[in-house]
């Protein structure tokens, strides 16, 4: 795994603290952004990142709007996004999987079936 560093974009720091501390454990590297425009800084200042884990719901830019903000720019936008989210609503997954994710987890995360999506990108 040489490239498996993994950008979390969620709002709730317990959130990101919980999901690095098991993907870590997993042998991933982990960095964190607490919003759309943080995480899009990051992306372009960090090299490496193999893979987006993107919070949907957001105060300020939300996930889809961090989406469409990475599919304009070349650099950013072969970057996988996974779309983890609260909503698991009749056709939430078809929104996030429209506005350019690879793949979707809901919360709470199955912590396999996230590892499974993973291993796909990384």
């Amino acid at each position: 795994m040489a490239d498996n560093k993994i950008l979390i974009v969620d709002d709730d720091n317990r959130n990101i603290f919980a999901l690095s501390a098991v993907l870590k454990s997993k042998g991933f590297q982990c960095v964190s952004a607490t919003g759309g425009e943080e995480g899009l800084d990051l992306l372009r200042r960090e090299k490496g990142i193999a893979v987006v884990l993107m919070d949907m719901m957001m105060p300020g830019m939300d996930g889809y709007q961090a989406m469409a903000q990475m599919s304009k720019h070349p650099e950013l936008k072969e970057i996988p996004v996974i779309a983890v989210t609260a909503q698991a609503m009749l056709g939430d997954r078809e929104r996030c999987l429209d506005a350019g994710a690879v793949g979707y987890v809901s919360k709470p995360i199955n912590v396999d079936e996230l590892t499974d999506l993973l291993k796909l990108y990384i």
